[in-house]
Order: C-alpha cells, then structure tokens, then sequence
C-alpha cells in the first residue's frame, strides 16, 4: 500500500485565512464534532433520514462548481429545499417511515454557529469522480512487494490470490460507500472511518477504530524507516551501520512531520506519486537486464546463489505462504481514507465509479508487475523488489529514487496518523489546545518527535521488511478492507429491520421506538425482518466478516512465525549494525 498526498482538502486543512477572521473561529467550525439534536444527541433514525434528504438534494442539485460565487464568509450558502415523501401517505425507505415535510431541513432549528458549520462542510465538497480515482489509485498501489508474494506462493495461487482478494477490497470498498450514502448528510457530515464505525456500532466502537488506525500508521511509518535505511545501506555497500540508517530517515521524518496540513505536503506528493510510477518501470528493465541480487538474498533468505527456480505451486512452509497472503492484504490497504475521500466529492454517489476503475488499474499492476519480476528472480525475489538488482549503479538509481518518494509517504502516514491521535486524544480526551493554535504547535512537534522515536523502535525491532508488512497487514489492514465493512453493514442492516417497526419519523421530534434493545422482539425484528434477499444478503456479508477476522487471525499467527523463522534462520536480530539485505 502506498498513500500519496489526496489533491482535495481535508477537514483540518481546509481553513482559508481570506474566509475566516481568526484561527479560533476556523478550527471551531470546521472540527470534527457532533451537532446536538435539542436536547438529545441524534441517533441512529436521524442519521437515516438527513442522509436520505443529502442524496434526494444531490440528485437535484450537482453541487458547488469550480468558479461559482461564494456567500458573505466565502461559504456555499444555497438553501437546498427538499420535499420528502407522498404528500398523503407516509413513504418507508431503509425500515424509517417518513412524514411529509418541507423546508430548509438540514439546518433547521440550529444556531448561527452551527449553520455556519454545516456551510463549511458543504463548501469542502469539490473533488470530481475523477479526482477521487486518481485519490484511491495513489493511495493503494505500492506492488514493490508483490513478487515476493509469488515467491512465496507461486504463480497459479498467486494470480488467484490477487483477484480473489481484489475483489473483495472492491466489494469491501463497495459497502463503505453505500455505509457512507445511507448515514452521510450536511447536519450530520461522515468525515472519517470512525464517524461510520460510531454511527453503526457506538462511541465505544469509534475509539477502537481510532486506536486502530492510529496503530495503522505508526508501524507504516516504521516500515518506511526500515526501507529507506535498507535502499541506504545499499547505496553504502554495507558500509554503514543498519541501525544508524533507520536513525537517519527518522531524523528526517521528524523534520517533515513539522508540516501540519496536508494542504502543504500538495507539491510533495504529487511528485512522489510519479516518482513511484518511475520506479516500477525502470526496475522492471533494470530487472531484465541484471543478474539477481544474491549476496541481499543470502542476508534476507540464508540461500546461496544458484539457479533461478520459479515454481507454479510453491513448496514453501505453511507459515510462509500466510505471510505472503498478509504482503498481499497489506497491498490492497487504502479503504481507511475512503471516507475521507468521499466527503470531498461533489456527488458521493460517483465515487462507486471512481473506486471500480482504480481497483482494476491496480489489481492489473500489480500481477503484472509481480508475475514478470518474479520470472527472472524466482526464488531469489527480495521483499522490495526494486532492490533485487546485482548491477550496483542500476540498483543505486532504484534506490535514490525510493528514498525521495518513501520520505514522502512516510511523512503522510505521520501526519494522518498523528492528526487521528491528537484531534481524538489530546483535543478530546485531555483538552489540550486546538491543533491550529500556537500552544497546538508547540505540543504538535512534541508529538511528532514521540511518534518517529516509536516507529523507529518498531522498524529496527523486526527488521524484516516483508514480516512487518504481513503483520500489518493481519493486525489493521484486513479489518479496515473486509472484516469492517461487511461488519458494519451487517449491523446497520439490523437496525434498519428493527426500525421498520417504529413509528414515523418526524424530524425535530424525537422518534418513539416500540421496543428496545433490551427486549427480544426487536432484535427478532433486525435479525429476521425484511425479504428473502435482504436476510439473505445480511448474512452473507455477517459470514463475510467472521471470515475476515478469522484470516486476520492466522495472519497475525503466521506473521509471528515466520519473524522467529527469519531470526533462527540468520536475519539481521533486533538493533543490531548488520543489514536485512
């Protein structure tokens, strides 16, 4: 997986010193928070029913266009009026049943301040199906590790295992968005992974996702550390101590990670976006015209030189071929910022397009790349695959542009992961000082320091690039990709059914339920209620997610084994001076 800088704004990045008069003021209004319903906080009805009126509103209306006129604070503030149901009878749609109404409904019986917030959001919805293609295309590819995967596999399970699992992230990619159009809507705006896992599974729910994440990155980011001091010890042959190279990229980590918007990284990772583009091209020719790297494979693998062996079923150890399908869950990662991305569409509804053509543009490079790396290098293939070249010029030109482009998506996956730790612990949780404040500058830095001093010690800890890639890919990666969101459409699929026995929702009041979730007869309601096709289909994505986690769990098993395998078998240990290639 490779995240390259989104070209659309985020959330925390969004102020414009023309549009807002103070820094308070923007932070205020444009931060992650909830509006209150009255006196209550809005629950799950509410969600339903202010999504339905976004769609029905998009539908009619194809938002802000580039170039249209802006209201008094620079804010779209266009007054969508939408008419909901049959005038004379009541319409039920996702199991609420709706009263007629007519009026400005999304902003209804807020203040100034909050509708001022709900125009900031509303005013951060730019980005173009295209755009969001080009958003999920930079963020998912990364095939420098699918070779190894069909080293470890071979050539028929490999092909397979790629489309296979392909396509279950595009159908787990499928089941956020539809999440995201049911429960997304300008008063109660989907800006994140979490704000789905909140609204379908609690607060509780939200807080472990977030510390999911938040785990996500950090050890991404150690991976990166790990790569680049790999691609510097290379270009050093051997000459310098492994630990002090990790040391050096996590110096420059923490420099890059003074960048607090990605707003600013723009320039940054447009280029590395390229740059990687360029490295999978000239390292396939580097490839066909060099002998393997055999001296990085003996300090890897433990294997001598010798012919190259390529296998259609591989023969390697179970725990090995685990680990492989985890580098291939770990490629697939990218579905954590869908949400993200979604927000900042013009038409959420065309980000299904978006997705499905990135997903085949990937899922093609990948085997592409991987199958005709894996020709010429075989049993020899190293995890990174563009440093598996024997001709030390060729392999140093792979490698400087590596470093550029790793340091770059390593500065993104801090600052993501950084931005989901302070804005939920250090805002939320210990009211510590807005992120946008100068007192939030000076604890943003603190922060970023603590954050590469961790994923150095994570990176130098295992030392295994292709071990600590399936590890993340078993602990994070495929419950953000498969086990998530079948997970949570099967929850809402529940609630939907259980709500269909309530009365009809009237907006601003608050909504009687028949039962509760303490009695039996609605969880019949939501366990059983619907069609054939929809209980049917409830429990297919139910099934789907169990067997999510079930492979997340022999992942994180195989992972484990095959870092003690690595260890015993004479890999570079824990902080030691000795290089992994």
């Amino acid at each position: 997986m490779s995240i390259a800088a989104p070209g659309a704004l985020s959330v925390e990045d969004a102020g414009n010193p023309k549009i807002f008069t103070d820094e308070k003021k923007e932070h205020d209004l444009l931060e992650p928070a909830h509006v209150a319903y009255g006196s209550r906080k809005p629950r799950f009805e509410d969600f339903v029913f202010y999504a339905q009126v976004q769609r029905e509103s998009e539908h009619d209306d194809l938002s802000v266009e580039v170039g249209q006129k802006f209201g008094p604070l620079g804010l779209w503030r266009r007054r969508n009026t939408v008419a909901l149901g049959p005038t004379e009878t009541e319409k039920e749609k996702d199991g609420i049943a709706t009263s007629p109404v007519d009026y400005d409904i999304q902003t209804e019986g807020l203040t100034e301040h909050e509708r001022d917030r709900v125009d900031a959001w509303r005013a951060l919805r730019l980005t173009s199906w295209a755009g969001a293609f080009y958003l999920c295309t930079t963020d998912i590819l990364g095939p420098f590790n699918a070779p190894y995967a069909f080293r470890v596999n071979g050539y028929v399970p490999g092909v397979f295992l790629y489309f296979f699992m392909g396509c279950l992230a595009f159908y787990g990619g499928g089941m956020l968005w539809y999440l995201y159009v049911k429960l997304d809507s300008a008063r109660f705006p989907v800006k994140s992974y979490a704000d789905i896992a909140e609204r379908v599974a609690g607060p509780y729910f939200r807080t472990f996702v977030t510390f999911l994440i938040f785990v996500h990155m950090i050890v991404n980011v150690g991976n990166t550390c790990l790569g680049n001091a790999q691609a510097l010890s290379q270009m050093a042959k051997g000459n310098i101590c492994f630990i002090v190279a990790v040391v050096v990229w996590t110096l420059v980590g923490m420099v890059i990670g003074q960048i607090r918007t990605l707003k600013a990284y723009g320039w940054l990772a447009n280029m590395a976006v390229w740059l990687n583009y360029l490295l999978i091209f000239l390292s396939m020719g580097f490839i066909a015209h060099s002998e393997p790297n055999y001296s990085s494979a003996k300090a890897a693998y433990g294997i001598a030189a010798g012919p190259v062996i390529k296998q259609t079923f591989s023969n390697y150890p179970i725990y090995e071929r685990v680990n492989g399908i985890m580098n291939i869950v770990y490629a697939y990662g990218g579905a954590t910022i869908f949400p993200q991305i979604i927000a900042e569409m013009r038409r959420p509804m065309d980000f299904l397009k978006a997705m499905s053509i990135a997903q085949v543009v990937i899922m093609t490079a990948y085997m592409m790349y991987g199958l005709f790396v894996y020709s010429f290098q075989g049993q020899f293939t190293l995890p990174l695959a563009y440093q598996g070249v024997a001709n030390y010029p060729l392999q140093t030109v792979a490698n400087v542009i590596s470093l550029v482009s790793g340091i770059i998506a390593g500065g993104l996956y801090g600052n993501i992961g950084l931005k989901v730790a302070y804005v939920n612990i250090v805002e939320d949780i210990l009211h510590g000082p807005p992120l946008n404040s100068r007192t939030g500058r000076i604890t943003w830095t603190i922060s970023v320091i603590v954050f590469w001093t961790v994923g150095f010690v994570i990176g130098t800890a295992i030392p295994q690039i292709q071990n600590l890639s399936g590890m993340v890919g078993a602990t994070t990666n495929v419950h953000f990709t498969y086990s998530f969101p079948t997970g949570f459409y099967f929850i809402y699929s529940v609630m939907s059914a259980a709500a269909a026995g309530d009365p009809a929702y009237v907006p601003g009041q608050e909504n009687k339920r028949v039962d509760t979730w303490r009695e039996w007869s609605r969880w019949k309601r939501g366990l059983t209620g619907g069609s054939r096709k929809e209980v049917l289909f409830r429990y297919f994505n139910g099934t789907l997610c169990l067997a999510a986690l079930a492979l997340g769990g022999i992942g994180i098993y195989g992972s484990a084994v095959s870092i003690r395998a690595s260890f015993v078998a004479g890999s570079p240990t824990s902080f030691s001076c000795a290089a992994p290639v």
